[in-house]
């Protein structure tokens, strides 16, 4: 047998391998060496696995939940405040502790799929956000936390692929993302309500930079509480 080799998985949580944490993931390597293939943030070098026993060190966390980061470099990184594209940005948006994900207000472009679908609170989704208000890229899963089927706007909290893919889910294909909320304990400038910025949400795959106006501003012992509206990317 071949002696047992160290990969480092980056910590991201995106759940495109099909488990919903890292952790998960590893806890399963050990059995399933060639799970490691599923991670596409790892080299292709590093995706070859030739032995039947993996060791795997513990998580590195990314700077915006994407890319594997040095811990001794990870203060450099932060202080730059420039997103991959290289553009600055003003400041992180964290999840809350107690949310399973990033939280988004959110707007089907048929508002009426939310009666049609009959969404409720704990509901899977998934959609992708189009046009102006977002453009991102990439499509998004999540949990459905509180519902208006009334005004069709909704607050989820964004998760990984792995719940749906078990579970189902409800497709509300393209919709308006209106706002996100969440706390901000880092950030290059001092945070007014009123104000527009760059800032970059701690989860994003592609780390790229956003833009929102600040329209509430709460202090709490985890940071800024905030709210951030008119939001697109880039």
């Amino acid at each position: 047998m071949t002696e047992p080799f160290e990969i480092k998985l980056p910590g991201l949580d995106c759940g495109i391998c099909g488990y919903s944490t890292c952790a998960a993931l590893e806890a399963q390597l050990q059995d399933r060496p060639d799970l490691l293939k599923r991670c596409i943030a790892l080299s292709a070098d590093a995706m070859t696995v030739q032995s039947a026993s993996v060791q795997v060190s513990s998580r590195i966390e990314g700077q915006c939940g994407t890319c594997p980061v040095d811990p001794q470099n990870a203060k450099t990184k932060a202080s730059t405040w420039r997103d991959s594209l290289d553009r600055e940005f003003d400041f992180y948006l964290e999840r809350f502790p107690e949310d399973p994900g990033p939280r988004e207000i959110i707007l089907p472009h048929n508002p009426m799929l939310t009666r049609e679908l009959d969404i409720h609170p704990g509901d899977i989704l998934i959609g992708r956000p189009l046009g102006l208000s977002c453009g991102c890229p990439v499509s998004h899963c999540g949990i459905a936390m509180q519902v208006d089927q009334r005004t069709g706007v909704m607050t989820w909290c964004i998760t990984g692929p792995l719940t749906p893919r078990q579970h189902g889910y409800k497709d509300l294909g393209y919709y308006t993302a209106e706002a996100y909320e969440g706390l901000i304990s880092e950030s290059r400038c001092e945070i007014k309500i009123g104000m527009r910025y760059f800032f970059q949400p701690r989860t994003c795959m592609l780390q790229w930079r956003h833009s929102g106006l600040v329209n509430y501003i709460n202090r709490t012992a985890g940071g800024l509480q905030v709210r951030v509206e008119g939001l697109w990317i880039g």
